[in-house]
């Protein structure tokens, strides 16, 4: 098995409930890790792998995007993923929103999903 990582992938975007988040927008971390075994070893050719620049793409096109639920950006995400790379078996996202807009909060907030390919 094979891991490919993004970590720490730092996005100013237009997510949420509230007029003031569309309107300004916020700061957003987001984190994908797939796993998935290739066909051979070594790993010699990139379509033998999962191309990490195209996950990015992925992530900053469905980023770019605004949303009001971050459940609904990261389950699109870990879907287009899984739809583009058939040899992936399992797609972990995660969506940090840095500074939400709740009064007197310290911290961050966000969701994780993961998705695994249907062995059917």
């Amino acid at each position: 098995m094979l891991t490919i990582e993004l970590s720490k992938l730092l996005f100013h975007a237009h997510h949420g409930l509230y007029k003031e988040e569309k309107k300004l927008g916020g700061a957003f971390e987001v984190n994908v890790t797939v796993l998935h075994a290739p066909t051979k070893y070594p790993v010699l050719h990139i379509e033998e792998t999962i191309d990490y620049t195209a996950v990015y793409n992925i992530v900053r096109q469905k980023m770019e995007k605004p949303t009001p639920l971050l459940e609904t950006v990261i389950t699109a995400i870990a879907d287009e993923i899984l739809k583009q790379f058939t040899h992936a078996m399992e797609v972990s996202v995660s969506i940090t929103k840095l500074n939400p807009p709740i009064i007197a909060f310290r911290g961050s907030v966000g969701v994780k999903c993961i998705l695994k390919r249907n062995s059917n």
